[in-house]
């Protein structure tokens, strides 16, 4: 269950990140070079190599996030620009959604859940160069009670059967 594009803080990978106290190189821009903001809150100065800052960065502003799943009670159905500053914590709940749905069929005792886990993704805006968070990953891994009746479940057993005793050949030298 996937969730692209959402955006959150930036962090260089190197202990800083730019707009956190460090000036942009090349020194401040001048009102004239500056695009109009249409994130406001954000940094103004723009980062080496970059087409725009933060507060100018139109690829942040009309960012969109949808979910990839066919769990259709979960949020994001329809795309959705999320504020940068809250991003993260919304993907986080939103990916707990698919979570507490596996644990649903758990106590409806639909399955056993096995396993279920949580990755958050992040990436870096090409235009402004912010990382944000860009989504989410929802595994979940649930056994059925009627595994044994399931044709598919049956078929894959007897595949298995067939090539796997071969898989343990062990010859002394």
């Amino acid at each position: 269950m996937t969730i692209g594009g959402l955006t959150g803080g930036y962090f260089n990978g190197y202990g800083a990140g730019f707009g956190m106290g460090m000036p942009a190189v090349g020194g401040a821009q001048s009102a004239a070079d500056s695009k109009p903001v249409v994130n406001p809150g954000e940094d103004t100065r723009v980062a080496p190599g970059k087409k725009s800052s933060p507060a100018e960065c139109q690829t942040c502003k009309e960012r969109k996030y949808q979910d990839g799943s066919n769990e259709s009670d979960v949020s994001f159905q329809t795309a959705q620009h999320i504020d940068p500053n809250v991003a993260g914590a919304r993907v986080r709940a939103h990916e707990q959604e698919h979570v507490r749905n596996a644990y649903e069929k758990e106590e409806k005792g639909e399955g056993k859940v096995l396993q279920a886990s949580v990755q958050i993704h992040t990436a870096v805006c090409p235009e402004c160069g912010r990382t944000y968070v860009s989504g989410g990953l929802t595994t979940t891994k649930i056994a059925y009670p009627n595994e044994n009746d399931n044709s598919y479940a049956k078929r894959r057993k007897q595949m298995d059967a067939a090539f796997l005793p071969g898989m343990n050949f062990d010859a002394a030298v």
